[in-house]
């Protein structure tokens, strides 16, 4: 799987996770169907939201994003339906182009120096399915401790 083929598979997720989520509330507040379909659609919703935070990070430092672009990306998993509009456009723009980086080497070659995140990249290239289950379970915590924390309350 190159950074392209991962970054617009975890896009075009939080794209359908969004409808998913909207649908529910559409569910729930249009049709008076209740809790069930945004619980649903929230959790899906809010477990690859942050999985597609995550594949951004990593894929920013592979590519070598600016801060910019990078939050850019990160932006455009808040607002509705723009993570695929966002991936086409760095995509068209040649920053999702060319594999994974796996060796400080590699990054000489092309006049960088490697830094902690270059170094910590290298690392989940060569081990992807280790850094994937990390990855998942880092995820699911988070996940977890968010719903424990629950919904932000509003100010009276």
């Amino acid at each position: 799987m190159t950074p392209r083929s991962l970054f617009r598979a975890l896009a075009v997720a939080e794209l359908v996770t969004w409808t998913m989520l909207l649908v529910g509330m559409l569910m729930k507040y249009g049709f008076g169907l209740g809790d069930l379909p945004v619980r649903i659609g929230g959790s899906v919703h809010g477990f690859v939201f942050l999985a597609y935070l995550v594949v951004a990070t990593v894929v920013a430092v592979n590519q070598r994003w600016s801060f910019g672009a990078t939050a850019l990306g990160w932006v455009s998993a808040i607002v509705p339906y723009t993570t695929l509009p966002f991936e086409v456009g760095v995509a068209r723009r040649g920053m999702l182009d060319g594999p994974w980086r796996r060796s400080a080497s590699a990054s000489a070659s092309d006049g960088h120096r490697s830094g902690p995140l270059d170094r910590l990249l290298f690392v989940v290239v060569a081990h992807p399915f280790v850094a994937a289950l990390i990855g998942v379970v880092l995820v699911a915590l988070v996940f977890a401790v968010l719903l424990t924390i629950g919904p932000p309350v509003p100010s009276r």
